[in-house]
């Protein structure tokens, strides 16, 4: 398909305008970890050639670049792109051209895998076209990988503007080349911001908001940076719009702010189930055993994932989630472990998946219960590997990431069944933590029902409500088949529809006001002496498998600092069910 202008008479006499008597450049980045950006001057009269030949100006070895692909020219204030019958074909702004095809500044131009941006500098203030929302995206998404891959930082602001009509014109105006923004619709705008550390960008939104001041428009800006605040497009929109809602006066500047660490904003514990919990937690944080959280959907296995991220010494780096159930099965392959361009079709260019872009910190795998068999063999090659191979890939990249998995799934049961691998299972459950439903910790409903009330009278700038005893009678009575979660959603609606500063059992959803009031459940001895077996057993499993750790997996020195001896060490081991490493090596010394 051949892109056509869109831009007027007027319009156009003023872009050539700017060109005229101005220097014009190329900004060229090239998909190669080897090979910085640079830039290239497009002189009057000049053109650069791409292509894989010796022969061409900038040489762009790759298989989807033609020998001669495409050359860039300028003539006084034209500039020009042509595809040279390349056989791949070249892209301006995301749209495969044929023959020649007029730039302008700001524009964008595919090669293969490098990207070409024309910037003209200038003192004459130009008009730079204000790009559609599926077009920024896109341009978001290829600036996040390449920023993925040489480790620059993003900045995207989520602009509200009410007002002047050309505030956005002239804030377009004034942005570098490289720069972009973008039209979400009504009052809503964003601005993409390459290459700027947090004080760079905040200097230059402050400029942006004193311009619109001029203009006597009311603008509020929220912003996020990637990687901190998220290495995807999706995450990095949700929190600079996030921000946006916290800038509630004209002029401000919100940045999103850091996650809290789960135990400051979700966890309340008091049921000793929980405490046991937190406390095993704390143990197994910084070490590297991959982690299996078994509980009943909305009981919080993602809270305790957290948890686990945030007190151990990957706390500084991402925790990245996905669901494994959320994704059809043809793309959850691409989302864990990327692609390569043109390995099927829509994959227009390179993506990282979230094992690279989790780097340093944790991936946290919801509901892997639900991934199809032939999935489980490539994840079981990924943790036993430490590396992954994109799709249509053939290198192995090394990835260093904690894995958390968690599944509402009887996993035992699943593998008896031949719906889950025995082994991949065995890799997962280095640690296994069960979380316990709702309907079992009773002593923590009101206090969990409390902390949820103040967070969201807190949300609306209203004083926290108070629980009446029928209100308490009924939230203790109720089995809350959806845990934390449908408490959650039931405290808010409460909130919400409450009257006079008292949440009665009124103001309860009708499920849980009708309720009948039940016994606490009282725990069996049976049951007791099984939970203290299972912990037991799971903090004997942590000490074996830092000892196997500290000492490269040689039984006989791990038995030594166990005081035990390596006999009684095997079986252990076998008991519960650990295996040696590979290459472990036992001298017997």
């Amino acid at each position: 398909m051949t892109t056509e202008l869109t831009l007027d008479a007027g319009q156009l006499t003023s872009a050539y305008a700017e060109i005229q008597d101005s220097r014009a450049f190329l900004v060229v980045h090239v998909d190669e970890a080897d090979r910085p950006s640079w830039v290239v001057d497009l002189v009057d009269g000049g053109e650069v050639t791409f292509g894989r030949s010796r022969g061409a100006t900038i040489v762009v070895e790759h298989e989807k670049v033609s020998r001669l692909h495409a050359r860039i020219w300028r003539n006084g204030d034209r500039i020009h792109v042509e595809d040279l019958e390349s056989r791949n074909g070249t892209r301006v702004n995301g749209e495969r051209i044929t023959g020649m095809h007029p730039l302008f500044p700001g524009d964008e131009i595919a090669i293969g895998h490098a990207t070409v941006v024309l910037g003209v500098a200038s003192q004459v203030a130009r008009r730079t076209r204000v790009a559609e929302a599926d077009a920024f995206e896109a341009r978001l998404e290829a600036e996040l990988d390449h920023a993925n891959r040489y480790r620059h930082r993003v900045t995207l602001a989520s602009l509200r503007i009410t007002g002047d009509d050309r505030v956005i014109e002239a804030i377009a105006r004034s942005i570098r080349p490289m720069d972009l923004a973008g039209d979400y619709g009504g009052d809503q705008f964003v601005l993409l911001l390459p290459r700027l550390s947090r004080e760079e960008a905040e200097t230059a939104l402050r400029k942006l908001i004193d311009e619109a001041r001029v203009l006597h428009a009311d603008i509020r800006v929220g912003v996020a940076i990637a990687p901190e605040d998220g290495p995807t497009a999706h995450e990095l929109l949700e929190r600079s719009r996030a921000a946006l809602r916290q800038a509630r006066t004209a002029g401000a500047l919100v940045f999103a702010q850091a996650p809290q660490p789960a135990n400051a904003e979700d966890v309340v514990i008091v049921a000793p189930a929980m405490r046991r919990i937190y406390s095993l937690v704390d143990r197994i944080a910084d070490s590297n055993l991959t982690v299996l959280i078994l509980g009943e959907t909305g009981v919080g296995k993602e809270i305790v994932a957290e948890a686990i991220h945030q007190r151990s010494n990957r706390r500084a780096g991402p925790m990245l989630k996905i669901n494994c159930a959320s994704i059809p099965e043809n793309l959850l392959e691409s989302e864990l472990f990327g692609h390569e361009r043109g390995s099927f079709t829509g994959a227009e260019r390179r993506k990282i998946g979230f094992f690279e872009a989790a780097s340093t910190g944790s991936i946290f795998l919801d509901e892997i219960g639900e991934m199809q068999l032939s999935l489980q063999t490539k994840m079981l090659r990924v943790l036993e590997r430490k590396t992954v191979t994109r799709v249509g890939g053939t290198d192995e990249i090394a990835v260093d990431v904690r894995v958390i998995a968690a599944t509402h799934r009887d996993v035992e049961a699943e593998v008896r069944a031949g719906r889950f691998r025995e082994d991949l299972y065995f890799r997962l459950a280095g640690f296994t933590i069960a979380v316990p439903p709702l309907r079992d910790r009773v002593d923590e409903i009101i206090a969990i029902a409390e902390h949820f009330v103040h967070r969201v009278a807190t949300e609306l700038g209203q004083p926290a409500p108070q629980l009446a005893d029928d209100a308490k009678a009924a939230l203790r009575s109720y089995d809350w088949p959806g845990n934390v979660r449908e408490l959650r959603n039931a405290i808010e609606r409460a909130v919400v529809v409450q009257q006079a500063g008292t949440i009665a059992a009124t103001d309860l959803p009708d499920r849980v006001r009708d309720a009948g009031r039940r016994a606490t459940p009282i725990l069996q001895e049976g049951h007791l002496k099984d939970q203290l077996r299972d912990q037991l057993a799971d903090l004997e499993r942590v000490a074996i498998v830092e000892a196997l750790e500290a000492f490269g997996g040689n039984q006989t020195r791990t038995a030594k600092r166990l005081g035990i001896s390596r006999r009684a060490l095997i079986y252990k081991m076998e008991r519960l069910g650990l295996k040696p490493p590979p290459k472990s090596v036992d001298s017997g010394d």
